[in-house]
């Protein structure tokens, strides 16, 4: 398995891992990474100095993703967006890979590290927190993602 930054040509598989994510955890609905208009076009939104997205790539197969980009109207907060693997994959410590290389970038720009995720993605939940994310009692900002119900903030 190989993390490189996101290509073009990778866009496609990237929005079939998400979906194919959510819909085991029952998050193929309004408020959340869903409805995203942006899920194809990985490639176009992450073009920018202060947001990347990369990809675990496993014999021409994406099975992990992550990107960092700003949190919208915050400053010196980022968020960790889209951080997703297939079933196979999990348990490998790609995720924590993912985590640590999407980290070291934000640190560049940012003071702290925001995300928003589901209660019902027990490992997830106890990954973050395993990796000094503090859970909040409530989102930093109103995002698009209404629908998730568990939010976590880290120093960098």
């Amino acid at each position: 398995m190989i993390i490189r930054e996101i290509q073009e040509k990778d866009n496609k598989q990237v929005e079939s891992l998400i979906r194919t994510c959510l819909i085991e955890f029952g998050a193929n609905k309004p408020g959340c990474a869903w409805e995203d208009t942006n899920l194809g076009r990985f490639y176009q939104v992450y073009q920018n100095e202060r947001s990347k997205y990369w990809v675990v790539e496993d014999n021409n197969k994406i099975v992990a993703g992550c990107g960092i980009g700003p949190l919208t109207n915050t400053e010196n907060i980022c968020e960790l967006q889209k951080m997703y693997s297939l079933k196979e994959v999990r348990g490998t410590g790609i995720a924590q890979e993912l985590l640590k290389i999407s980290l070291e970038f934000a640190k560049k720009y940012y003071e702290k590290c925001y995300l928003e995720t589901f209660a019902n993605m027990v490992a997830a939940n106890k990954f973050y927190k395993k990796h000094d994310f503090i859970q909040l009692e409530k989102p930093i900002v109103e995002t698009e993602h209404y629908a998730c119900d568990v939010w976590y903030i880290k120093n960098l």
